[in-house]
Order: structure tokens, then C-alpha cells, then sequence
């Protein structure tokens, strides 16, 4: 009979389990943006998801009580950035409540559809939303790729344990 190793006390489900369980995940980084009434908004995200090949689609959860959620509520098209190892601080600007998010030294330019788009990213895309998910306090966003651009250069930013970080060797 082997031994079993110690796997701690179970928890009951709870918001803090959650998060908890979630700093163990790395995820890549990404910013996703669209073109608000008053101007652009946008927000950090972990949780880009590859859906479809055919057709191109991809996937990510955007709380309701965020402050880009009344622009992506009603966006018809929305960009997303896969952001490199070099752009933590990119990262925690779109991450951050109150922040100018494309005020300097913001690099941004509108792109198809008004979008607006991130400068010196990895991949960007704009893509035509197709579905809100309704999923808890949150909805997932189904987005189809409309163009993009996959060749810049770098090596992606992670986030684990509450903290931005790059891969390592």
C-alpha cells in the first residue's frame, strides 16, 4: 500500500478558494480594448481562450461591474493584445482602477472598426463580437477575428501568484 502524501484540508467553494486555486495557474497576458462612447476603454485579462479555428474565434471573461464593461456590452468589434514579457508595466496600467489607460505613454492607434489597438504588442487582433455568455458575476465574450497581426517580437508576459512575470529558460 503506498502512502498517500498530505493534500492539506479541503475547502468549501468560495470566492477566495477560487482565487486562490487561480495565482497557482499561469496565464498569458493580454489587453482587451474597444471603442467606448466617451473614447477608447480597455482592461487586463488572464483568461484569452483559443475557441475556434474555423472559423477564427477566441474567447475571454470581462467582470460586469467593470469600468470597460458598458463599451464591451455594446461593442460590436473589440481588440486584443497579446502583451510581451517587456510590457509589465502596460499590464498593471490596464489592470489599475481610475488609470489614464491611453494617456502617455500609452502607444495606441484605431485600427478597423475604430478600435483601438495596442503599439509594440506580440499579437493583436480585432475581432467582431458574436456572443455575451452570461457566466456568474462576469460574461464570456465570443469573438471571431476579423484581421491581426501575429510577428512581433519577445517572448509573452505571464501572470502567476499575483505577480506579472516572463518565462524562463
Amino acid at each position: 500500500m503506498t502512502a498517500t502524501p498530505d493534500l492539506g484540508t479541503p475547502q468549501l467553494a468560495s470566492p477566495d478558494l477560487l482565487r486562490s486555486a487561480f495565482r497557482r495557474h499561469a496565464a498569458g497576458v493580454a489587453v482587451i480594448t474597444a471603442r467606448g462612447a466617451d473614447g477608447p476603454v480597455g482592461f487586463t485579462a488572464t483568461s484569452l481562450t483559443s475557441v475556434s479555428a474555423q472559423p477564427p474565434m477566441l474567447s475571454f471573461g470581462v467582470g460586469t461591474g467593470a469600468s470597460s464593461w458598458p463599451a464591451i456590452s455594446t461593442a460590436e468589434h473589440i481588440g486584443v493584445h497579446v502583451l510581451g514579457e517587456h510590457q509589465e508595466e502596460l499590464a498593471a496600467t490596464f489592470a489599475r482602477s481610475g488609470a489614464d489607460r491611453f494617456g502617455a505613454p500609452t502607444d495606441w492607434r484605431e485600427e478597423h472598426a475604430g478600435v483601438p489597438v495596442l503599439g509594440d504588442v506580440l499579437v493583436w487582433l480585432v475581432c467582431r463580437v458574436v456572443a455575451r455568455v452570461p457566466a456568474g458575476d462576469h460574461r464570456i465574450v465570443l469573438a471571431e477575428v476579423v484581421l491581426g497581426d501575429s510577428s512581433g517580437a519577445g517572448r509573452p508576459l505571464l501572470y502567476h501568484q499575483g505577480g506579472f512575470n516572463g518565462l524562463r529558460d
